[in-house]
């Protein structure tokens, strides 16, 4: 069984900034994003990783660089895991913009892939090529064989674990966000399919290296049209959902907890 560790970036200007930024290249990272990405190959150095991922996008690449040092690997850039088209709304940041943006993220964790965002992808598309970048991050770890991480962006790492996790209800993503360098960890294969195990919603690092709400767009939640009627009508549970206590609640944390049953 692979575990699958989805950080993720550090922090940008433009996360600072509110801005839908999501354009390739894009920006690099902040101070306090450098430090993120350090504080995150630190948390997870006692993890068998044999692999390292992030997107074509500058931020990721740059936040994959302390671990792929920690651990003597390679950074591979794989265009699928790259954020979701803003479409319309890139480079906004004012209200109504990143309401439409995550209104398109909360439909899609609803399994409407047939929306498209405004000016950008359909929901089968983004899927899509998620998956097939998935497959190949891990398709040179045996089942058995360690932890694969993949360096990637708030929405879509929201979105695809949304909807391929086995043991999460539709719409869990639009409820919960995900912070810079947070990680979400699963556990399965492609064939078989994915289990989440910890949905770390804050950076890896702890209060010490937290943005303070200095995010962006993609870690908010869903406007309350998908988040609440939607999920009303349509969600259903089909298992126990991982454990989601802040990880900077003290000594015994979400993170230590996680790492303790994860054999490290």
């Amino acid at each position: 069984m692979t575990i699958l560790l989805l950080a993720r970036h550090g922090q940008t200007p433009s996360n600072a900034q509110g801005l839908l930024d999501t354009a390739v290249p894009g920006p690099s990272l902040t101070e306090l994003g450098r430090q993120q990405a350090q504080a995150l190959a630190d948390a997870i150095a006692h993890q068998p990783v044999r692999t390292i991922w992030a997107s074509n996008q500058t931020r990721a690449q740059e936040t994959a660089e302390p671990a792929a040092a920690q651990f003597g690997l390679p950074v591979g850039v794989l265009p699928g895991l790259r954020e979701v088209d803003a479409g319309d709304m890139e480079m906004a940041n004012d209200r109504p913009s990143v309401d439409r943006y995550l209104h398109a993220l909360g439909e899609w964790m609803q399994g409407r892939f047939d929306v498209r965002m405004p000016g950008g992808e359909l929901g089968y598309d983004v899927i899509e090529r998620y998956d097939r970048a998935i497959e190949d991050a891990v398709s040179a770890v045996s089942s058995d064989d360690g932890a694969v991480l993949v360096v990637s962006h708030g929405a879509i790492i929201r979105t695809w674990a949304t909807v391929r996790a086995q043991n999460l209800e539709p719409g869990y993503g639009s409820r919960n966000p995900l912070s810079n360098t947070g990680v979400v960890v699963l556990e399965g294969d492609p064939e078989r399919g994915w289990n989440a195990v910890q949905w770390m919603d804050q950076a890896i690092g702890g209060p010490e290296v937290s943005a303070d709400g200095a995010d962006g767009p993609a870690a908010d939640p869903a406007p309350l049209d998908v988040t609440s009627a939607a999920e009303a009508a349509e969600a259903f549970a089909v298992g126990t959902e991982p454990d989601t206590t802040d990880i900077t609640d003290g000594e015994d944390d979400a993170y230590t907890r996680w790492r303790t049953r994860a054999g490290g």
